[in-house]
Formats: structure tokens, C-alpha cells, sequence
């Protein structure tokens, strides 16, 4: 069986102890991920400062460079994944295979973080507001007649990381060029992603002693997060609560984006409604910008019933399907439960599913593939209906129109459905 090990200062490191994790459809074990614990991350991060010296040796355009060739490198060669070789394909079904996307948003996905390594040059300048890079080197320089310092706060960055989406990835891909060596705990169903990315670096000239890889427990992630510098952490309201006055993290919760339209545009809103089903259903509605409702203060049945009508064709599909619009749950329990938490909403009144005349009264739940897929619907709620288990949109004297189901975060009292932030 394929095993991942860690990644101690880049030197692979195969522990004792190890958790599997398996396909989502075959439900066998798939991948054996070594496991970090507590001490052995602590006593790792006792001494940072030598990995900060191999990465404060290089130039900022230098390491611009080698970002971009990591770029090429990442979606394009074959890595080392522990004892094994990873093909970019190897990778694409990999992640399918643990995290239930299709193939095609793994390689959208994909696609998104070699965009960031290949453009990291404008990334820096838009992070830096074109801060010249010589002062990023020297410490110091000079900006619109002005001198400035610049310093790094911390020897390392923490980041712990979700399993929803490869895409969450490109937002801590800018600390190599910054000269900051990562610390880096994968999510439990997506360990691919940071260690592909990890290999990457290393084979395009990338010091491996800036690349530690953790799999670990949540008190391991949390030392992770209090011994780094700064950190950056995903998850959901409840494990991300305890950082959010902590100003070193940066916390990414579940995504609360919505799409509002102002009376200037309301009635062009049929301009506007491919990108509403796009806000609301790509990437399988996995990210924390998919768009959770719609706020309108006219035409909100109009927008209800042409994308209801839209969603109604949307339907499961093979994993390598081109075509394919939603990713399953792999425990149907989880769909099942999601849907009963609409329907006890609905039963307030004051919502209805809009959706539900188009499938002839058929369960928004799907089985297929021996996975279950919970159908994206919108739910139709003016302001004053009763609060819904699903998030409905309060704007004064305006109606509201929220999506159940796949491509909306409607569930937010429901863990297991709470997105991470991507």
C-alpha cells in the first residue's frame, strides 16, 4: 500500500504510527499516512532558525524563479510520493479517490495552484504593494521618498489545512518566496496536495530543510499553531473559534458568500444568472467563496424557478467524467441527514424547495455509484418566513432566495456540513 511519510525539515521520516484512509467509493484502504505526535512536533519545532537561514540565503528574485519552476515541476513531472513515483494523473485520481472530487475539479484545482507558483512575481507585488524586493533582501529601502524597513515577524509559517478542496492551497505557497519556511499539517482525506507541492519546491532548487510535513492529531495541529510565528488555520466555526482573537493566525472558517443585488440591477437579472449558477455550483460547491443565497429585492421567483430549472439536470456522474458537476458524500448518512435538516426547515413554513416540482417529488438525496450526492436545489424564503436550519438571508423589505444542498453552505448548525474556507 502506498505510504506518505513525514517531513522533518524535508528529511522523509515513516512513523509507527500511522492512520489509513480510504477510497470513497470501494471503502478500502487507499493510502497509509504516517502520523506525528504531539512530542515529536514539539521537540521539531524547538529549532527553527536554521531552516530560516537556508531560505535567507537566496534573493527574492531568485526564489521568484525557482517558484516558477516548482510551478512547472508540480503539474507536470513525476515526484516522489514516500517509496513511490506520483504522475500528475497519479495525482488527479489520488485526490479524487480521498477527497470525492471528480477528476476534473482536481485538475481545475490543480490548475489554480501552478497559476500562483507560475505568477508569483505579481503575487508578491500585489502582497507587498510593489514594494521593491531589494528591501525585502536588505531589510530596508526606499518608497515614494520614504525609507522603509521591512522584517520578518516570525521564523516559520503554521498551516494547518483542510481536506475540501486542493485550491485552499495557493494561499500559502508565497511564503517560499518570502523566505519563510512552512510547517504544514495536512487534512485527513488530502494529504496529496502539500506534499506534492512540498517535492516540487525541493526538486526545483528549493532548500528541503524549509518543508516540514505533519499529519497529525488536532493537539498536534494545535502545537503547530502556537509554536510557529504566524499560522494560518481552516476549518469549521468550532475549530477555528479558539484562534480567532489570536492575531499570529490567520483563520479561515466556513464560507458566508452571497450574491446581492441593488434595485439599480435587479431587473437585468437574467444578465447575471450564469454567474449565479457558477457562484453557487462550481467546484462542486466545495469553497468557501460558492455563493450561499441570493439576496434580491425583486424577482426573486423569477431567479428561483430559472435556476431551479438549471439545477434540476445537474446529476451524478462517473469520476472521470468530464461532465461533472457534484462531488458525493462518503457516508450517505451525512446526505440524508443534511436533507432531513431542509425538510424540518421547510416544515415551518414560509420556504419551499423550488426545486422539488422539476424532480416530481423525487428525494434530493441520490444514490449512485455506491456514494450518496445531495442534489442542489434552491429554497425559496421571503424575509419574514421563519428562520430555516439552512442560512436565509435577512435584508429589510427585500426577499431572499437560499440554496440547499450541493453548491450552498446552508447547514451551518450541522458540522459535518460546515465548509472549510478555499
Amino acid at each position: 500500500m502506498l505510504h506518505i511519510p513525514l517531513l522533518r525539515k524535508g528529511k522523509e521520516y515513516k512513523s509507527l504510527d500511522a492512520v489509513r484512509v480510504a477510497h470513497h467509493r470501494t471503502r478500502e484502504p487507499f493510502v497509509e499516512i504516517s502520523q506525528a505526535n504531539v512530542g515529536l512536533v514539539r521537540r521539531d519545532l524547538n529549532e527553527q532558525e536554521s531552516a530560516r537561514r537556508t531560505l535567507a540565503a537566496f534573493t527574492t528574485d531568485e526564489l521568484i524563479a525557482l517558484s516558477e519552476r516548482a510551478a512547472k515541476i508540480f503539474a507536470g513531472d513525476e515526484l516522489p510520493v514516500g517509496d513511490a513515483a506520483q504522475t500528475p494523473e497519479d495525482y488527479v485520481a489520488q485526490v479524487s479517490a480521498t477527497t470525492c472530487l471528480p477528476f476534473v475539479m482536481a485538475r481545475r484545482n490543480m490548475e489554480k495552484v501552478r497559476g500562483v507558483m507560475a505568477e508569483m512575481r505579481t503575487v508578491l507585488n500585489g502582497l507587498t504593494r510593489n514594494l521593491p524586493f531589494d528591501a525585502l533582501d536588505r531589510g530596508y529601502g526606499e518608497v515614494a521618498g520614504q525609507t522603509v524597513s521591512f522584517f520578518p515577524r516570525a521564523l516559520s509559517l503554521g498551516v494547518v489545512l483542510p481536506s475540501n478542496s486542493p485550491g485552499v492551497h495557493t494561499l500559502w505557497t508565497p511564503s517560499v518566496a518570502l523566505k519563510t519556511p512552512l510547517v504544514l499539517k495536512p487534512g485527513g482525506a488530502e494529504p496529496w496536495t502539500p506534499y506534492r507541492v512540498a517535492q516540487a519546491f525541493i526538486k526545483a532548487g528549493a532548500p528541503r530543510e524549509a518543508f516540514s510535513y505533519y499529519p497529525t492529531s488536532h493537539a498536534g495541529a494545535g502545537e503547530i499553531l502556537l509554536r510557529t510565528g504566524r499560522g494560518m488555520v481552516f476549518g469549521d466555526a468550532g475549530s477555528t473559534s479558539q484562534w480567532r482573537d489570536d492575531a499570529r493566525v490567520e483563520v479561515h472558517g466556513p464560507g458566508y458568500s452571497k450574491i446581492v443585488f441593488g434595485e439599480d440591477c435587479a431587473d437585468d437579472w437574467e444578465k447575471y444568472l450564469d454567474v449565479i449558477a457558477a457562484s453557487v455550483l462550481d467546484n462542486g460547491g466545495r469553497s468557501c467563496v460558492n455563493a450561499s443565497g441570493v439576496w434580491t429585492p425583486a424577482h426573486a421567483e423569477e431567479i428561483a424557478a430559472s435556476l431551479a430549472e438549471r439545477f434540476a439536470s445537474v446529476s451524478p456522474r462517473a469520476d472521470d467524467d468530464e461532465g461533472a458537476q457534484l462531488a458525493p458524500f462518503a457516508d450517505p448518512r451525512v446526505a440524508a441527514r443534511i436533507s432531513a435538516i431542509i425538510d424540518e426547515g421547510l416544515a415551518l413554513g414560509g420556504a419551499r424547495d423550488v426545486t422539488a416540482e422539476l424532480r416530481g417529488g423525487g428525494s434530493r438525496v441520490a444514490e449512485w455509484g455506491g456514494c450518496a450526492y445531495l442534489l442542489p436545489q434552491p429554497l425559496r424564503a421571503p424575509l419574514r418566513a421563519p428562520r430555516l436550519p439552512a442560512r436565509c438571508g435577512r435584508m429589510k423589505d427585500e426577499d431572499s432566495l437560499d440554496h440547499g444542498g450541493r453548491g450552498a453552505d446552508v447547514l451551518r448548525e450541522l458540522p459535518a456540513r460546515q465548509r472549510p474556507g478555499g
